[in-house]
């Protein structure tokens, strides 16, 4: 009497699409999970959107980084404790929502220029590597708020050092 529709639909299951979305946010969509330094993949990808909105001239990249990183900042910090608690390590190299929050914040702090993508970039990577007082500190606080507070930190210091060297190169 009733014929069969075709295949089911797949039902929407709330918790295992919210887990999914919730991986994917703090994995920058995957791109964590590439090999070698998965961290500077994810910062990688955060200065290529700049670099974009750039190219495309669209103003107020200093509000767009900070905005963004505002608006990520807490379910990044909640994400990424769930997310390491799951796999039951205190900072997983698959977290990159971290490097993007950093990035942005040094983004938010300087000119979005070619220049300043590069510089800011490089000097964000390594102060997020070399963890120089009081980063390496902030790490140490837990789950998420550390995993996410150190990056903020190294995100401040290159901006200041991007806008620093800027300054002297161009004088």
């Amino acid at each position: 009497m009733f014929q069969d529709a075709g295949p089911r639909k797949r039902r929407w299951n709330r918790r295992s699409d919210l887990e999914r979305l919730s991986r994917a946010l703090v994995t920058l969509f995957g791109i964590g999970y590439l090999p070698l330094a998965p961290g500077t993949w994810g910062s990688a990808a955060t200065v290529l959107f700049f670099l974009v909105l750039h190219l495309l001239e669209v103003g107020h990249s200093n509000l767009l980084a900070a905005t963004l990183a505002g608006v990520l900042l807490f379910p990044a910090i909640v994400l990424s404790g769930r997310f390491a608690n799951e796999r039951g390590r205190s900072d997983p190299s698959e977290i990159v929502i971290d490097e993007v929050l950093g990035q942005c914040v040094c983004l938010a702090l300087v000119p979005v220029t070619v220049s300043s993508l590069v510089v800011g970039f490089f000097l964000f990577r390594g102060f997020d590597i070399w963890k120089p007082f009081p980063i390496r500190s902030l790490e140490r606080l837990p789950g998420g708020t550390g995993i996410v507070c150190d990056d903020l930190a190294a995100g401040v210091y290159a901006g200041v050092g991007t806008n620093v060297l800027l300054w002297l190169l161009a004088g």
